[in-house]
């Protein structure tokens, strides 16, 4: 089998649209209408809250650690901020791109925005790459957020713990929209008369970094960078934890999200900074459901759905077998098992039937 190109470049994009996986049709556990209805409703308080107390402990906790600097009594509380600016806000960054944190349009942008600085994710680049992300999900040559490519490289997903890689890609990209540039792959999936906007964005965002690191030379200091820039790397380990359970060890180029999408049972805390996005087969079928009514929807369709993973333990415990053994044969994945009461497998579009699925 030729490698695998994961580039929207390349001979893999080609052959996902004419094969038919491009934009295909996914299948969907049948809800009755006025269940979903009732389910997709948004709503501003269960946002509203969860911000308060998002900006609230971050404000607490940043402000103990600037008033501790440079103790190493501060470091717990830069830890905690660090998780809350590095983590927290890439859930935030995902579901108000979606549109669905907020009942009210005005305050899920502003929390985009917000979030996207965070993350260093340019916000009209990245809600784009997004909506492609959920019309074609891992399918290679289509999906430009693929993060266990096959051969997975590990040393690279570790250094991601660290933020490292990620940080180096937005920054880089940054600095060449702020040129005046697009890069080639982005193009494929930003439309032309939105690339201003994405040229736009990054020189704002490189004035305030700039400002910051002017600041921080001023006072001789990383203080400013430990409030703004670096919890991007110290705090990122959290969002990469939960992310890598997403759709690791599991099917490529296929059309149904049970075969390709994870979800995990999450400690309270965990589903705070994640924002409910453990129930991530539920996302991918339905991701206009609100998160706060995921849980919900996962107790609509359970029956259709594999056994979630019990915990973050349980879900590694599955997955590292699979990802040890995409090292050496990188047609293998695994093939969950559905319940008696759900339907099966849609085989039409699987092509990782050609492959080595777990016994």
């Amino acid at each position: 089998m030729a490698k695998r190109d994961y580039s929207m470049l390349g001979p893999d994009a080609r052959r996902a649209v004419e094969t038919g996986l491009a934009a295909a049709e996914w299948y969907h556990t049948d809800v009755p209408r006025k269940e979903m209805k009732a389910l997709m409703q948004r709503s501003d308080g269960p946002a509203i809250r969860d911000t308060i107390i998002l900006f609230g402990a971050m404000i607490l906790f940043a402000g103990v650690g600037i008033a501790l600097w440079p103790s190493w009594w501060s470091a717990p509380f830069w830890l905690a901020y660090g998780v809350l600016f590095g983590s927290a806000m890439d859930s935030r960054w995902h579901e108000c791109g979606h549109g669905t944190a907020f009942k009210t349009r005005h305050y899920n942008d502003w929390m985009y925005q917000i979030a996207s600085f965070c993350m260093i994710r340019n916000p009209v680049t990245w809600r784009w790459s997004h909506t492609r992300h959920h019309t074609d999900t891992i399918i290679v040559g289509r999906d430009p957020e693929i993060v266990f490519m096959r051969p997975p490289e590990l040393a690279r997903i570790f250094a991601n713990f660290f933020g490292i890689f990620d940080t180096i890609n937005g920054v880089r990209r940054m600095l060449l929209n702020a040129a005046g540039k697009i890069h080639p792959e982005e193009a494929t999936w930003i439309p032309e008369t939105e690339q201003p906007k994405v040229i736009r964005v990054a020189r704002i965002w490189l004035a305030v970094y700039l400002a910051v690191i002017g600041l921080a030379l001023w006072m001789g200091s990383i203080l400013p960078l430990m409030v703004i820039g670096l919890p991007r790397l110290y705090g990122a380990w959290h969002h990469v934890l939960t992310g890598l359970m997403q759709h690791g060890g599991l099917a490529e180029n296929v059309i149904d999200h049970r075969l390709n999408s994870r979800t995990v049972y999450l400690n309270p805390i965990s589903r705070f900074i994640y924002w409910n996005m453990n129930y991530h087969v539920e996302h991918h079928m339905f991701p206009m459901v609100p998160y706060h009514r995921l849980p919900d929807l996962h107790a609509a369709i359970k029956h259709d759905l594999p056994a979630p993973n019990r915990s973050f333990l349980d879900a590694y415990r599955e997955m590292w077998p699979a990802i040890k053994r995409q090292l050496l044969n990188e047609d293998y994945f695994l093939k969950r098992e559905l319940p008696p009461t759900a339907k099966p497998y849609r085989e039409d579009f699987h092509v990782e039937a050609l492959g080595q699925p777990a016994e």
